[in-house]
C-alpha cells in the first residue's frame, strides 16, 4: 500500500529541492559595500546554517524555452537533504539567464536588496521603513539559529529587520509566531504553493487576532479556521498535548508591552528539528534522525487530511481511508492533472457535461438530474431553506434555481448549495451514523450515458463471459489448492483497512533487508525481532512470528490493530510479511531499544530523572489514546517495560499489540482469558471477571513504580519487614503515607531529582495499582495530574495485594 498522502507530500517536498553546489564562502556577514552573487553563500558562525542563491523549478520564456528559476534563501548547511527554511523572493523568482545578473547587497537606505545590476531593478527588498538614521553601518548576519538579522553594525543591539519575523513556511526552533503590538505586523506562516514552487499557498498559521494566546492554522484570507491549538495554559496548548512533557523541546509563550509570539527551542541543542506548514495544510514537528539520514515526524496536525479546509479543492470528495485522499465527484474530471501531482489541488475539478439548465433547453427536452453522495460530510457554506417541508420540495427549489448545485435533506431541513461544492469529506462506508447525503446535480444526457454505457458493458461481459467460463473455471480448479494454502494464513488480512500507509512486503525483501536476519534484537515469546535496512535507508525493525496458530493469531492482531491508529506515544507499523507459512511484522526502529534495558540492565543508559518523568508522561498519553481516542476503546492487556520503546530522543512509544482487546463504545467490558505478564497483572484478571481498560491502568502503575525505584516489581525482590515479606508496590504505598519517598527513588540518581515530580508519580501509581478498578483513575487523568494541572490525595494502601502475597509467602 502507498504511504499516507501527507507524509508522501513531505517526501516528494524533500526530493523536490535541488541542492546547489557553491563555490565561495563569504563568513557570516554581508556589508555595505560587498555583494553575494550566484555560486557564493553566506554560513552561520556555527556552521549550521546557509544563505545563498538555489535552484527550484522552472518558468517558460516568450519564445517557450524553459529556464531554472533561482530564489534566495536559507537553509541547513550540514544536512544532506537540501531543506531549505526560509525563501526571500518567493513570490518573484530569478529565471537562469538573469541570474548572473543579479546580486544580493545592502544599499545606500540600510535595506538588503535583491539587485539586476544591470537594469537597476530590484527583485527583492528587505523594506526597511521608518527607520532612524544613524551614522554607523548596515550590516546583514546570518545568526547561528538562521535567523538572517540586518542591524548597526557599531551597535549590533540595535536590529532594524529579521528573517525571523518575516516568516515563510517552516517555524525555526527560537523563531516566533505572533504579532508586534506597535507596529501591528504579524509574524505568520504560510504553505508553499505546491511541491516544486515557494510561491505562498493558500494555508496560513498565525496567532489569535482577538487576543487570545492561541493559534489558528487556516485558510489564508479567510476567517475559515480548520485547526485551534486552544489557549496556552502556561505549558502547552490544550489541543497539541505532545508538546507537554517533551524530552527535547522547550516552549514558551511571551507577552510584553511590544510583542506577543510563541517561541520553542530543543533542550539539547544538538538536535535539529522544524515545525513545517505544508502544501497540504498539514501542520508537522520534524526532527532530523542521523542514523536514517532522514527527516522524521514526530507530530502532525490536523490528525486527518480531510480535515484541512478544501484539502482536494471544488467538485471533489476526500477521504482519509482511501488509496487517494482526493478523488473528483461523479460527472467531474481532475482540472489540472499536473498541478494534483504537485499536491496543488486548488483548481479541484470541473463539470465534464453542461447542466441543461445553463445551456437553456426547453421544458420538454431532458432536465437535470441528482446523483446521490452518501454518508459524506456535507459542504461549506450551506444555505437553509426553512419554508421547504419535504425533500421532494427541496429537489425542485433546487432543480429551478440554475445555480444551485447540489442539495441535502435531512432531519426536517433543507439545505441548498450554489456554486462550487468545497470541504466534501467521505466518511467509512454508506451507513456512517456521521454522514449526511449529498445530492449532485448533473446533467440528464450525463446520467443516461452511465446507464447506457452500463447496460452495454453488461451485455458485452455476458458473451466474453459465456465464451470463456469453461476456461476459467479449468484455471480456477488448477490454482484452488495453492490458493486455499496461502489463504489459510492469509485470508483474514482483506478484511483489515490498514490505516497509516502500512505496507504489504515480499520475504525476499525483508530478507535482504535484514542481511539474511543475521543482526537480532531480541527474542519474545511469539518470536524473533531482528534490524535491518530499506532501500530508502529507513532503518526498521522485523518482527518474526513462530508457531501456527498462536503466531497466526498474534499476526491478525497487531496488523489490525497498530494499522489503523497513530500517535506520537505508539510505535509506527511500516508494513508487514505474508507469505505462505512465513508471517512478519515491520516496524520503525527504535533506537534507544526498551525501557527495561535502561532500568534494569547493567549494560543500559542511566536515565536521569527528568527522563524518566517525561517516559511516564509519554506512556499515559499513549495509554490515554488508545482508550479513550480510538474509534473503538484498545485495552492494551501487556503494559510492562519490555513492550515501552524508546526512540533517538528518548520519547516513549508503545508497542506489541497482540494481545490487545477492542471493545466498542457501546460496551463497557469484555470477557477474555488471562492475558499478559505476571506482576502487572490487575486482581480483575485473578478473579476471572470481565475486564476493562483499568487493567491497563493498574499495570502502569506497576511500571511507574519501576521508573521511580529503577527495580523490578518482582516477589523475589520483596524487602523484609518482621515475620513478612513487604512487596514494593505496597512499601512504596506506605512510605508516601509516611513521607519518606527519597528511600523509594532509584539510589543511581544520587538524589538528583525533583522531589514533587517523585510525589506526583508514587501517588498516581498508587492510585493506578488500587485493589477495586473503580477507585483507580482514568488515563486523562493520570496525564493532567503528572502534568501539575490537577491536585491528588493521598491513596489507601492497597490491602488485597498484599493480602495476596502474605499468603504466598506463608503457603
Amino acid at each position: 500500500m502507498l504511504p499516507p498522502p501527507y507524509l508522501l507530500c513531505w517526501l516528494l517536498f524533500c526530493l523536490g529541492y535541488s541542492s546547489p553546489a557553491f563555490a565561495a564562502v563569504n563568513g557570516s556577514t554581508l556589508t555595505a559595500g560587498k555583494a553575494l552573487v550566484g555560486g557564493e553563500k553566506l554560513v552561520s558562525s556555527n556552521g549550521k546554517f546557509a544563505m545563498g542563491f538555489f535552484q527550484k523549478g522552472a518558468s517558460k520564456s516568450s519564445v517557450n524555452t524553459t529556464f531554472p528559476n533561482w530564489y534566495l534563501g536559507i537553509w541547513f548547511n550540514k544536512i544532506p537533504k537540501f531543506t531549505p527554511v526560509w525563501v526571500a523572493n518567493r513570490e518573484k523568482p530569478i529565471t537562469e539567464p538573469a541570474l548572473n545578473l543579479s546580486r544580493l547587497t545592502v544599499s545606500g537606505d540600510g535595506n538588503l536588496v535583491i539587485l539586476n545590476h544591470v537594469t537597476k531593478s530590484v527583485i527583492w527588498s528587505s523594506q526597511i521603513i521608518n527607520r532612524t538614521k544613524t551614522s554607523g553601518n548596515t550590516t546583514a548576519v546570518l545568526s547561528d539559529n538562521g535567523n538572517l538579522v540586518i542591524q548597526d553594525a557599531s551597535n549590533p543591539s540595535r536590529v532594524w529587520w529579521q528573517s525571523f519575523e518575516h516568516p515563510t513556511d517552516v517555524f525555526l526552533p527560537g523563531g516566533k509566531i505572533g504579532r508586534n503590538k506597535v507596529t501591528g505586523r504579524t509574524y505568520s506562516f504560510v504553505s508553499n504553493k505546491n511541491l516544486i514552487d515557494p510561491a505562498p499557498g493558500i494555508y496560513c498559521m498565525e496567532i489569535d487576532p482577538s487576543g487570545a494566546q492561541q493559534f489558528f492554522v487556516k485558510l489564508c484570507n479567510t476567517s475559515i479556521v480548520y485547526f485551534s491549538t486552544g489557549v496556552w495554559n502556561g505549558k502547552y496548548f490544550p489541543s497539541v498535548p505532545e508538546m507537554s512533557g517533551s524530552a527535547f523541546l522547550t516552549c514558551n509563550f511571551i507577552e510584553n508591552n511590544e510583542e506577543e509570539y510563541f517561541t520553542y527551542a530543543p533542550v539539547d541543542e544538538s538536535v535539529t528539528t522544524i515545525c513545517l506548514l505544508d502544501v497540504t495544510g498539514v501542520t508537522k514537528q520534524l526532527l532530523w534522525v542521523e542514523a536514517l539520514q532522514d527527516w522524521e515526524t514526530i507530530y502532525f496536525q490536523p490528525k486527518a487530511p480531510c480535515d484541512v479546509f478544501s484539502v482536494c479543492g471544488p467538485f471533489s470528495v476526500c477521504n482519509d481511508n482511501a488509496l487517494r485522499l482526493c478523488n473528483c465527484m461523479k460527472g467531474f474530471a481532475v482540472k489540472s492533472p499536473e498541478d494534483w501531482d504537485l499536491d496543488e489541488r486548488r483548481g479541484g475539478c470541473l463539470r465534464t457535461a453542461p447542466l441543461d439548465c445553463s445551456r437553456n433547453v426547453s421544458a420538454k427536452e431532458l432536465t437535470d438530474q441528482f446523483f446521490p453522495i452518501s454518508s459524506v460530510r456535507l459542504p461549506y457554506d450551506a444555505h437553509a431553506m426553512e419554508a421547504v417541508a419535504s425533500a421532494q420540495e427541496c429537489m425542485q427549489v433546487c432543480l429551478s434555481n440554475c445555480s444551485c448545485t447540489a442539495y441535502s435533506y435531512s432531519k426536517g431541513v433543507c439545505s441548498i448549495w450554489q456554486g462550487e461544492l468545497l470541504n466534501v469529506k467521505q466518511y467509512n462506508g454508506t451507513t456512517d451514523t456521521n454522514g449526511e447525503v449529498l445530492y449532485l446535480r448533473l446533467a440528464a444526457e450525463e446520467v443516461q450515458s452511465w446507464g447506457n454505457s452500463g447496460r452495454r458493458r453488461m451485455i458485452i461481459g455476458v458473451v466474453v463471459g459465456a465464451s470463456v467460463f469453461a476456461l476459467v473455471l479449468l484455471v480456477l480448479v488448477l490454482l484452488s489448492i495453492i490458493w486455499r494454502n496461502k489463504r489459510k494464513l492469509c485470508g483474514h488480512l482483506n478484511s483489515v483497512k490498514y490505516g497509516g500507509g502500512v505496507l504489504a512486503f515480499r520475504y525476499v525483501e525483508l530478507q535482504h533487508a535484514t542481511k539474511n536476519f543475521s543482526e537480532k534484537l531480541g527474542e519474545g515469546g511469539f518470536g524473533s525481532v531482528f534490524k535491518g535496512i530499506l532501500g530508502d535507508s529507513t532503518t526498521i525493525a522485523v518482527k518474526t512470528l513462530d508457531g501456527t496458530r498462536q503466531g497466526e493469531k498474534q499476526f491478525r492482531a497487531e496488523v489490525s490493530t497498530i494499522g489503523m491508529i497513530q500517535h506520537v506515544n505508539l510505535v509506527k507499523l511500516i508494513g508487514f510479511c505474508c507469505e505462505d507459512d512465513r508471517r512478519m511484522l515491520v516496524y520503525e526502529h527504535m533506537k534507544n531499544r526498551s525501557l527495561d534495558v535502561h532500568l534494569f540492565r547493567r549494560n543500559g543508559t542511566i536515565l536521569n530523572w527528568g527522563t524518566r518523568y517525561h517516559i511516564a508522561i509519554g506512556i499515559a498519553k499513549g495509554l490515554s489514546y488508545l482508550h479513550e481516542s480510538c474509534h473503538e476503546c484498545i485495552i492494551h492487556c501487556d503494559v510492562k517495560p519490555e513492550n515501552i520503546l524508546l526512540d533517538v530522543s528518548f520519547v516513549p512509544k508503545i508497542a506489541d499489540f497482540g494481545m490487545a482487546k477492542l471493545v466498542g463504545r457501546d460496551f463497557s467490558r469484555v470477557l477474555t482469558t488471562m492475558r499478559g505478564t505476571i506482576g502487572y497483572l490487575a486482581p480483575e484478571w485473578i478473579s476471572g471477571v470481565a475486564i476493562t481498560q483499568k487493567v491497563d491502568i493498574y499495570s502502569y502503575g506497576m511500571v511507574l513504580l519501576e521508573i521511580v525505584s529503577g527495580r523490578r516489581n518482582a516477589i523475589e525482590e520483596c524487602t523484609g519487614n518482621g515475620d513478612h515479606a513487604v512487596y514494593f508496590p505496597v512499601q512504596a504505598a506506605r512510605k508516601l503515607h509516611e513521607g519518606d519517598l527519597g528511600s523509594l527513588v532509584d539510589h543511581r540518581l544520587l538524589g538528583e531529582i525533583n522531589m514533587e515530580e517523585v510525589e506526583r508519580a508514587c501517588k498516581v501509581a498508587c492510585w493506578c495499582i488500587q485493589d477495586n478498578e473503580f477507585d483507580r483513575p482514568t488515563m486523562g487523568d493520570v496525564v493532567q495530574v503528572l502534568e501539575g494541572l490537577v491536585e491528588v490525595g493521598r491513596p489507601p494502601v492497597p490491602r488485597l495485594l498484599q493480602t495476596i502475597l502474605e499468603s504466598s509467602a506463608t503457603s
